[in-house]
Formats: C-alpha cells, sequence, structure tokens
C-alpha cells in the first residue's frame, strides 16, 4: 500500500516535491505525538523545526519544508531522518513543541534581576503597552536587529557568516499547547551577552551597537535597526507564562539558554547540550503562552500580525502554514456494480474492460511560507513607481475598490528624514466629527507602529487624507505606541500638511474640473473647518474654497477667479450670507451691486460665513459683508448725502422714536435702488444667517442673543414713494396712527425681506390685513351694486327708436384701424 502511494504521488514533479513535504511531516507527527506526553514548564517541549532547513531566500527555486528536504549540510547538528512503516497513510502533521527529558544537561546558574524589577516588570506588562499583539512586533523587530547587526559586522570579519550566509526570521506555532517559537539567524549572543542584555531591565544591545556605530569610522553607514533588544523584549510576558532564549554565537563555541518566568526576580542561564536544540547561528525565542492567549499561536493569526506590523522588514520572515495539494485515488467497489467500458477482441475471445472508480482527494502537509515583502513601495524610486503601482497599494493598504484621486510620493531630507505616500480617496467614508479615522500608518523604519496618530501628524480637517509615513528616527516612548510631542514631529506635522495641500492643488488645477468637483462635494466642509482651526495655512486653504457667486449660474467658483473678474474701481470682496441660493440672490442688500455689476459672493453653507470671516482678506482684498453696515461701494458723493441727510433727519429721528430699541438707529441707505427699506446687522454683530444659526444652537440663556440682536440698523430709501410719503407725514401729522402702522410694518417686512425672524408673525400678518382692508374698501363695490338695480328693474319695452339710438352709438375709428 505505501508503494502503491508513493507510485501515486510520482505523476509530476510539483506532486512529488509535495509527497516528499507530507511524508517526512507525516514521520515527524508520529515522533511528536509519541514525546508531547513529556512536555513540561521544566522540560520545554521540542520542536522538529529546530533543525535548520536549506532555504533560499531569493530566486524563483521552492522553498522546502525543513521536514521535507533530507539532505541538509547540517549533519553535523542533527541525526539523518527515517521515514517510518505506513507513515504517509492517514496521517496529519501538527506542528508542536515536544520535549525529551535532558537528564544529562549540567545544572543551570540562577540570576537575579536588577533592584525594583517587580515593579518594572508590572509596569512593562499592565501599562507600556495597550495591545497584546504588538510583542510580535517587537520580538520580530529584535530579530531583524540580530540579522542587521551580523550584515555589517560580517563586511570586516567575513568568518562570522561560517556557518551560513542566509539571513532570515522563522516563526512557528503549536496552537495545541500555546507555544510561539521565533528564530533568526543573526548574531546570537554569548553567555555574557545574555546576562548584559536580559539580566537588566531596559538595557539595549541594540542601543549599544548603534553608539559603537557613531563613534567609529562608519558613523555615515545607513543603519536599518529597529529594535531594542531590553525593555521591547520584555513586552514577550505580555501573552507568555515562560519564555526560553536560546541563542548561539559565531564567536563563542557554546549554546545557551536563557529562561525566565512572568513575575519573577530571576532567571536562569545553561549551556544547551541537546544535540537536537543546537543551531549553527542565531537566537530562538520560545514562548509559552497564557491560557488567556493562546489564541495567538495559531498560524493564521500569527501571519496576520505580521502582515499588519512586520510586512515590510528588510528580511524574509517564513511562518509554519498547513497546505494542501489534490490527487485521484481509486475507490474500491462491488465488481458487480463496475460498469463496462468497452469490449475487445483477441485470440477468439471476448474481454470486457471495466473502469476503475477515482476521487480526488486533499492531501495535507505543512511547510514554510514567505509572509512579508522585503522592498515597500515608498523606499523605490518614485520614477520606477507606476500609477497602476500606486493605486494598487492604497487599495491594498485601506481595503479599498476605487483609485484614489491623487497621491504623492516623496522624501524628506535634511534636520528631519522620512518617507511618505499620500492619497486622496475618491469617496468620502469619515464624517468631519470624526477623532479618530486610522488613515495614517507610521512606520519606524519600515515596522508599522500604530494608525492612531491624525492628531499628532495631520490636523483634524485633513483627516480624510490617507497615507503611509515611514521615519528612521521619529521619537517614540519605550513602548513605541505614544508619539511624543517634540520639534521633530512638529516640523514632520508641517511638511505633510503642506504636502497635502499640494497634492490638493493639483486636482484643482487639472484640466478635468469634474475631478475638483469631486473632491469639493466630498471634503469642501472639511477645508472650511481649516479656515477655523488653522491660521498659519490660510494662505494654502484659500484658493481651493469654492462658492456660488451673483454671475456664476449656479456654478462653483474660486476666489482667484473671483478677484480675475473683479471690476478696476472694486476695493472688497463682497460677500452675502442666506439659507438658500435663491434668497440670497434676490436679497435687497444686492440691488445696488448689480447694478454696479459688481459679483457678490453667495454663502448658502452654514460654514461659509465662519470660514470668510476668518480669513478676513485675500490677495490683499478684504472680505465684506453687504449686509452689514457702513457699507463703502466707492462712489461716495459727500455734499449730496449732506443735503439728504439734512431733508429726512427729522424723519429718521421719528422712526426711531416709534420702533425704540429694536434698532440701534436708522439711517440714509446707499445700498437700495428699488426696495424702500432694509434692516442691515451692525459692524461687529450677527448677521441675519449668524443669527439663525445662533438661535438653533442656543440652549437656555439667550442673553447674548438679544444682545447681539439689539444690534441692527434701520435704512431707508430716500427716493422711494413710500419713504417720501413718510417724510410727508412726519412734518405734517407725526402722531397719525396710520403712519405710525405703516412704519411698523416696513420695519418687520424689511425684516423678513433681510433674512430675520419677526418677533410677532401673528401681529405683522392683523396689520397688514388691516391695510389690506382698507386699501380694498369700496374699490369694486360699485359695479356689483349697479348690476343688482339694473335686475330688480322691469326692461323697458323695446321700440324703434331705442334700436335707433343703440345703432348710432359708435366708436370712433382712424383711419389707420379701417384700413
Amino acid at each position: 500500500m505505501l508503494g502503491a502511494s508513493r507510485r501515486s504521488l510520482c505523476a509530476g514533479a510539483a506532486a512529488r516535491r509535495h509527497a516528499a513535504a507530507f511524508a517526512v511531516s507525516a514521520d515527524a507527527a508520529a515522533t511528536a505525538t509519541a514525546t508531547a506526553a513529556a512536555a513540561s514548564p521544566a522540560n520545554p517541549p521540542r520542536s522538529v523545526t529546530n533543525r535548520e532547513p536549506s532555504v533560499s531566500p531569493h530566486g524563483g527555486k521552492r522553498l522546502f519544508s525543513v521536514l521535507a528536504a533530507p539532505k541538509l549540510n547540517v549533519a553535523n547538528n542533527m541525526p539523518s531522518l527515517k521515514l517510518g512503516e505506513g507513515s504517509l497513510v492517514g496521517r496529519r502533521f501538527e506542528s508542536s513543541a515536544a520535549a525529551v527529558d535532558s537528564s544529562d544537561a549540567p545544572p543551570a546558574e540562577k540570576f537575579e534581576y536588577q533592584a525594583e524589577v517587580n515593579r518594572l516588570m508590572d509596569l512593562i506588562v499592565h501599562s507600556l503597552y495597550s495591545n497584546k499583539e504588538v510583542f510580535l512586533r517587537e520580538l520580530v523587530s529584535n530579530a531583524s536587529d540580530a540579522l542587521d547587526k551580523l550584515r555589517y559586522l560580517s563586511v570586516t570579519e567575513a568568518d562570522l557568516l561560517k556557518d551560513g550566509s542566509e539571513l532570515y526570521i522563522r516563526i512557528q506555532t503549536d496552537k495545541d499547547n500555546g507555544i510561539i517559537t521565533i528564530t533568526d539567524s543573526g548574531i546570537g549572543m554569548t553567555r555574557q551577552e545574555l546576562v548584559d542584555s536580559l539580566g537588566t531591565i531596559a538595557s539595549s544591545g541594540t542601543a549599544k551597537f548603534l553608539k559603537t556605530l557613531k563613534e567609529s569610522q562608519e558613523a555615515s553607514v545607513d543603519s536599518n535597526l529597529i529594535g531594542q533588544f531590553g525593555v521591547g523584549f520584555y513586552s514577550a510576558f505580555l501573552v507568555s507564562d515562560k519564555v526560553s532564549v536560546s541563542t548561539k554565537s559565531p564567536k563563542s563555541d557554546k549554546q545557551y539558554v536563557w529562561e525566565s518566568e512572568a513575575e519573577s526576580n530571576s532567571y536562569t542561564i545553561r549551556e544547551e547540550t541537546d544535540p537536537e536544540k543546537l543551531i549553527p547561528r542565531g537566537t530562538r525565542l520560545t514562548l509559552y503562552l497564557k491560557r488567556d492567549d493562546k489564541g495567538f499561536a495559531h498560524p493564521e493569526r500569527i501571519q496576520k500580525l505580521v502582515k499588519n506590523y512586520s510586512q515590510f522588514v528588510s528580511f524574509p520572515i517564513y511562518t509554519w502554514q498547513e497546505k494542501g495539494f489534490t490527487k485521484e485515488v481509486e475507490v474500491d467497489e462491488d465488481p458487480a456494480e463496475a460498469k463496462t467500458e468497452g469490449e475487445t477482441e483477441g485470440d477468439g475471445e471476448i474481454k470486457k474492460e471495466t473502469k476503475k472508480k477515482t476521487k480526488t482527494v486533499v492531501e495535507k502537509y505543512w511547510d514554510w511560507e514567505l509572509t512579508n515583502e522585503t522592498q515597500p513601495i515608498w523606499l523605490r524610486n518614485p520614477r520606477e513607481v507606476s500609477t497602476e503601482e500606486y493605486n494598487e497599494f492604497y487599495k491594498k493598504t485601506f481595503n479599498e475598490y476605487m483609485d484614489p484621486l491623487a497621491s504623492s510620493h516623496f522624501t524628506t531630507e535634511g534636520e528631519v528624514e522620512f518617507r511618505s505616500i499620500l492619497y486622496v480617496p475618491a469617496t468620502k467614508k469619515e464624517d468631519i466629527t470624526d477623532r479618530k479615522t486610522k488613515n495614517i500608518r507610521l512606520y519606524v523604519k519600515r515596522v508599522f507602529i500604530s494608525d492612531d496618530f491624525d492628531g499628532e501628524l495631520f490636523p483634524r480637517y485633513l483627516s480624510f487624507v490617507k497615507g503611509v509615513v515611514d521615519s528612521n528616527d521619529l521619537p517614540l516612548n519605550v513602548s513605541r505606541e505614544i508619539l511624543q510631542e517634540s520639534r521633530i514631529v512638529r516640523i514632520m506635522r508641517k511638511r505633510l500638511v503642506r504636502k497635502a495641500f499640494d497634492m490638493i492643488l493639483g486636482i484643482s488645477c487639472s484640466e478635468n474640473r469634474d475631478e475638483y468637483e469631486a473632491f469639493w462635494e466630498n471634503y469642501g466642509k472639511f477645508l472650511k473647518l481649516g479656515c477655523m482651526e488653522d491660521k498659519e495655512n490660510h494662505k494654502r486653504i484659500a484658493p481651493l474654497l469654492r462658492f456660488f457667486s451673483s454671475q456664476s449660474n449656479e456654478e462653483l467658483i474660486s476666489l482667484d477667479e473671483y478677484v480675475e473678474s473683479m471690476k478696476p474701481e472694486q476695493k472688497a470682496i463682497y460677500y452675502i450670507a442666506g439659507d438658500s441660493l435663491s434668497s440670497a440672490k434676490n436679497a435687497p442688500f444686492l440691488e445696488k451691486l448689480n447694478e454696479k455689476g459688481y459679483e457678490v459672493l453667495l454663502l448658502i453653507d452654514p460654514m461659509d460665513e465662519v470660514s470668510l470671516q476668518n480669513l478676513s482678506s485675500y490677495k490683499d482684498k478684504s472680505f465684506v459683508d453687504i449686509s452689514k453696515e457702513d457699507l463703502d461701494l466707492g462712489d461716495k458723493n459727500e455734499e449730496k448725502e449732506k443735503e439728504i441727510k439734512q431733508e429726512y433727519s427729522q424723519t429718521c429721528d421719528w422712526i426711531k422714536k416709534r420702533l425704540g430699541e429694536k434698532v440701534a438707529r436708522v439711517d440714509i441707505s446707499n445700498r437700495l435702488s428699488s426696495s424702500p427699506c432694509v434692516l442691515v446687522a451692525a459692524k461687529f454683530g450677527w448677521s441675519a444667517n449668524m443669527e439663525r444659526l445662533m438661535r438653533a444652537q442656543s440652549i437656555g440663556d439667550t442673553s447674548s442673543l438679544d444682545f447681539m440682536r439689539s444690534r441692527k440698523v434701520f435704512e431707508i430709501n430716500p427716493d422711494h414713494e413710500i419713504i417720501k410719503r413718510l417724510n410727508d407725514a412726519c412734518r405734517s401729522n407725526p402722531d397719525d396712527s396710520e403712519a405710525l402702522k405703516a412704519i411698523d410694518i416696513l420695519f418687520e417686512t424689511s425684516m423678513i425681506s433681510s433674512g430675520f425672524t419677526p418677533d410677532n408673525p401673528t401681529d405683522l400678518s392683523s396689520k397688514i390685513y388691516d391695510m389690506m382692508s382698507a386699501a380694498m374698501a369700496g374699490k369694486w363695490a360699485t359695479q356689483p351694486q349697479h348690476a343688482q338695480t339694473s335686475q330688480q328693474q322691469p326692461a323697458a319695452p323695446s321700440s324703434p327708436e331705442s334700436e335707433l339710438l343703440e345703432a348710432e352709438v359708435v366708436e370712433s375709428v382712424g383711419v389707420d384701424q379701417q384700413k
């Protein structure tokens, strides 16, 4: 049966390779099963993956499983593998770390941690790290540092690579026993380095190595060291009850094992004597997970964490994954039920051929799988990256399905160096009030740190921008999860914001106007918020703003377009705020400006008015609200205005006396041409639009509303017939009740036309009804009364004379009409 199985696996080259992996894995499974009972905290389980595989991290060759490669060049370090009888059939290898008792091992030496270690360990485990899953990021970073240090040192000491030139990181899990093993082929540690690096909290071998590099003649070498083999290492105790570090330095002939338990004040170091646990060079970390954290030992979860946090580490990271391949196998069946396929003749006999029944099965095996990409896109030259590659990276990183509107790939140099790729999404998902968007992924030396740094690296109004930021010297705290406020962070923020504005400006300058219209529809409110919150970038925000105007035919225009179309004598940028485009465009405030041909911005969004008030000016042109007092249109005739004021001064005082505290004063208007009056806001008071918004937001206390509402100015148009009649009434009969009622109606109707809300709409309605009744009284009563009288009188008998008279009554017709 074993031979048949092997023959069935020889159908092709791919099948032969998978079969080898499966065969040896099955045998290893039997060994692991037999030794699993020996596993204990004192005797940590032994993993078959401790044997060094022959792996080529480069090139196109298939990566063989360590269990599928019997011809390994490590004969001095491990026994040869043997296939057991029947081991191929019905077996499924589970990654495990089964142990073997080592009674001949030398006794371990016990060491005490540094003073106050219990308090510091408690701080590390319970306070520094807010998310447990970052333990893998820290440990992989340490492994990467060990590999980097070996690579640097091997430049001058080639013998360091005598045990193998391959540099890699491997992560294997045992989900049944809750064990994670992380192996690197890096520099490793000697016994004394174990004591110095792991026996003292916060001691960092990496930091010491960097210091040495800087002091050497090679200080200019670009260092990629990312970990801190000190505090970062102790993040392993976030999820582990026990941690074992087995390490071999090329500078030492012996391999040592460091072990410690969570909440312990001591650790042990012993020499490794088990031949199957010896490694040529590097470090193997074994984590014995806590009961509540054994879920981290699932291969799929480890692979996900590596892709999230360590996707761009510059060394290959392999994870131990279950795989499978399909094959056809024969199925035993009753010969009577076998189907006859055909008949053949031979030697005068008829032979019947039957087709054997088969089925497709999936054979499972375990193998190493490359999990990370060693070259992040932001480290490449922008000239060598296509738009399709940028878009693909964007959609993959941020789970988007549409291409971005724009992207920006840049590198900053100088006192602060970092690389970044920024994107403007095509669709809006975040609301302007969202504080955490997770749109900026922060990396430090290609290791993902967090995506909760929006507030530190980007202001809230640019929170819609997505991208990655990778820095080599970003100041992080000891847990690398909290960005420390510093001068470097402020400089990074300033440069990122500038690049974001350049990217948005590129969209606005596109020949396709629809692209920026789509951007503005999605993110216009964000930029308006920037006018309120970021005074330093007003010059960058202002050109990106868009508004309706009185001459734009319901199309949005920019401030640059407005300035270009200004009249030569125009001194300011005029605007008016309203609740709708129709009401703003037909407001009485625009009458004189329309006559002069001045364009007026129509602000119909609640944020528009506040945005322009914060800008105050654009290209030396101040913003002027035409609904406020002291409007200067540049056409004043002082002598004429003086004459009009003298003529209507008594009327203004009379109207002010009638209105009382409802208005601050009554003035002659220079902005009206067809309306009799208008109600304008004081220079520093609320406009009608702002008052409406504040009224909607006020809760309880309305004292500020009452104060600001009292600062209104009632302007009258001296050229209007109604105002002229009131001027006559003021001079002849100022106490006339009808004249006083006319003043009340004028004021309250001007409130409506000016955008304000009357205090008593019912009273205004009553006054209008009364005035209409008086105006209509008897106007149409004559014709119905005459018709009723004619119906009561009997019709006169017709006579020839009457008919003749009626016939003689004709209308005069001109000569032209006859023609």
